[in-house]
C-alpha cells in the first residue's frame, strides 16, 4: 500500500509541511510530520557532502543476479536461531550515488519456518559513521514496504545498487534518513535468502517475525559491527513489512525474549489479509493483493494456487514470481482479481485459502512493548488499501491483552492529497512516527 504512493511522495519533497493532527496516547509525543530540514538533515547532507557517484563497474556489478554471498552454506541441524552464517562489508548504493558516513554489512543467517524447521535468510545492517560509539546506539528492526516475490528484489540488494527503481527504498528514503540522524543502527531482513531463485515467502507472517527477530539477533551478535546485544530495539513495520513486526512484536516474549524490544511501530500495515485482498481487488493495488496471494504460497505449499487460476492468471501469476515490485505489480491496476480465478472466484472467498489468512491475522496476541498505529483514519482515498476499522480492531485487541497502544491515525484523503501532498505522502511512509520512536526508546 505505501509503496504504491512512492513516486507521488517522491516528486512532493520540497513542498511546504504541515503538522498531523493526531490522537496521541497519554506523555507521549504526537505525530508531527517532520519539515523538509528534518529529512534532509545534517547528517544527510553530510553523506552528499562525503559522498560519490559510483564507478561503472560499481554501478553495473549490482544488477546483475550472481552475487556468490547468496550462496548457501549447509545445515547441520545443530544452529540456533539467528546464528550468523556469513557476513559481508559493503557500499551502500543508491542509483549510482554512493553516501558517505555509512557503514554497511550484508548478513547471512538461521531462522525457523512455520513449523519450526531451521531455514536461512538473509538481510543488511546499516550504522551511521557520525562519532558515535556503535555498542552505545539504538537499533531499529526495520521491515520496508517490500513486496516482491522474486529473487533479488529484496533489501540487501536494494541497497548495495541493485533493483535501483523499486518503491519500496523509494518509500524507506525519509524515514531512513531520520533515523540516521538521530545516531541509529537500522537491520533489514530479506525475509529468505535474497538470491534463492524461488518465489519468496514474503507475506507469511509468523515466518516474516521470526527472520525479522533473528537478522536484529544476527545483527547485535556481529562482533565486527560492535552494537551491543543488550541495545535498546524499536521494530517498525510498514505495510507488507508491518505482517512481519507486527508478528515479531507479538511473538517476541516466547521466540526472542532476550531482545530489549521497548516499542513497534506499525504503519498502514496488511492486519488481515482476506480483508485486504477483498478490499485492493478493482483497486489501483489490485497486482499487490495478487502478490499478497503468490508471497504466501511458498510457506503454504496446500494453497495450491495454480489449479484456482485461469490460464490468463497462470500466465501471469508466473510472471509475478520471479519479478520485483516495480514495476510489475503496478500493471495490474483496477483488475477485479476474480476475474484470473476459474468460476469468476475471488480469492479471498476461496476455501483452500481460508485457513491461510487465518494463520496470518494480527491480533492474537498482545505485544509486551508499546505498539504505535498508524494507519488510515478512514477508506476514502486510493491509498486506503487497508479496511481503517481493521487498525481500530488490532488497537482495541492489543490494549485489552495489556499492550500500551497510542493509535494515531492517518489523513490519506484526497482532500489532504491535493492541499497537502508533502504531508500526505510522507505520512504514508511512516515519517511521523519518528518522534513517538525516539520518545519509546528512552521512556
Amino acid at each position: 500500500m505505501t509503496s504504491i504512493a512512492a513516486v507521488v511522495a517522491a516528486a512532493a519533497i520540497g513542498l511546504g509541511a504541515v503538522a498531523a493532527p493526531a490522537t496521541a496516547a497519554p506523555h507521549s509525543p504526537p505525530n508531527r510530520t517532520p519539515q523538509v530540514g528534518e529529512v534532509f538533515n545534517g547528517y544527510v547532507v553530510g553523506t552528499f557532502t562525503n559522498g560519490r557517484i559510483g564507478s561503472p563497474q560499481e554501478i553495473f556489478s549490482p544488477l546483475l543476479p550472481n552475487d556468490p554471498f547468496y550462496r548457501e552454506p549447509k545445515l547441520t541441524g545443530a544452529e540456533k536461531p539467528g546464528q550468523l552464517l556469513k557476513a559481508k562489508k559493503v557500499g551502500v548504493q543508491f542509483t549510482g550515488f554512493r553516501p558517505g558516513n555509512i557503514d554497511a554489512y550484508k548478513l547471512m543467517y538461521v531462522t525457523t519456518g512455520l513449523h519450526g524447521e531451521s531455514t536461512i535468510s538473509t538481510g543488511i545492517v546499516m550504522i551511521p559513521r557520525d562519532g558515535k560509539r556503535n555498542d552505545q546506539r539504538k537499533v531499529v528492526g526495520y521491515q520496508m514496504a517490500n513486496d516482491s516475490v522474486g529473487a533479488y528484489c529484496h533489501p540487501s540488494t536494494m541497497w548495495t545498487g541493485g533493483d535501483p527503481m523499486d518503491g519500496s527504498s523509494w518509500s524507506a528514503l525519509g524515514p531512513l534518513a531520520q533515523m540516521f540522524n538521530r545516531g541509529y543502527a537500522v537491520t533489514i531482513s530479506d525475509v529468505g535468502n535474497d538470491g534463492d531463485p524461488r518465489p519468496h515467502g514474503v507475506f507469511a507472517g509468523k515466518y516474516a517475525g521470526n527472520a525479522m527477530s533473528d537478522m536484529l539477533r544476527a545483527s547485535l551478535n556481529f562482533k565486527r559491527a560492535g552494537l551491543n546485544p543488550k541495545a535498546p530495539i524499536s521494530l517498525f513495520g510498514i505495510a507488507g513489512g508491518g505482517v512481519g513486526a507486527g508478528f515479531a512484536a507479538e511473538n517476541a516474549a516466547d521466540y526472542a525474549p532476550e531482545l530489549d524490544i521497548r516499542s513497534t511501530v506499525l504503519e498502514g500495515m496488511v492486519i488481515n489479509q482476506r480483508n485486504f485482498i477483498r478490499t485492493s481487488s478493482g483497486s489501483v493495488g489490485s497486482g499487490f493483493a495478487f502478490a499478497t496471494l503468490l508471497g504466501l504460497e511458498p510457506r503454504y505449499p496446500q494453497m495450491r494456487i495454480d489449479d484456482h487460476l485461469t490460464p490468463a492468471g497462470k500466465a501471469l501469476a508466473d510472471v509475478y514470481r520471479t519479478q520485483c515490485q516495480t514495476p510489475a505489480y503496478f500493471t495490474l491496476p483496477f483488475v477485479p482479481l476474480q476475474t484470473l480465478f476459474k468460476g469468476n472466484q475471488h480469492p479471498a472467498d476461496i476455501k483452500a485459502f481460508r485457513k491461510v489468512y487465518d494463520d496470518n491475522l494480527l491480533g492474537r496476541k498482545a505485544p509486551k512493548s508499546r505498539v504505535l498505529i498508524a494507519s488510515c483514519v478512514a477508506d476514502d482515498s486510493p491509498m486506503s488499501l487497508v479496511p481503517a476499522e481493521d487498525a481500530r480492531r488490532l488497537a482495541r485487541g492489543y490494549r485489552k491483552g495489556g499492550t500500551k497502544v497510542a493509535y494515531h491515525p492517518t489523513d490519506c484523503s484526497m482532500v489532504k492529497a491535493l492541499t497537502d501532498m508533502y504531508g500526505w505522502g510522507t505520512d504514508l511512509f511512516g515519517m511521523q512516527t519518528i518522534d513517538w520512536m525516539d520518545w519509546s526508546l528512552r521512556h
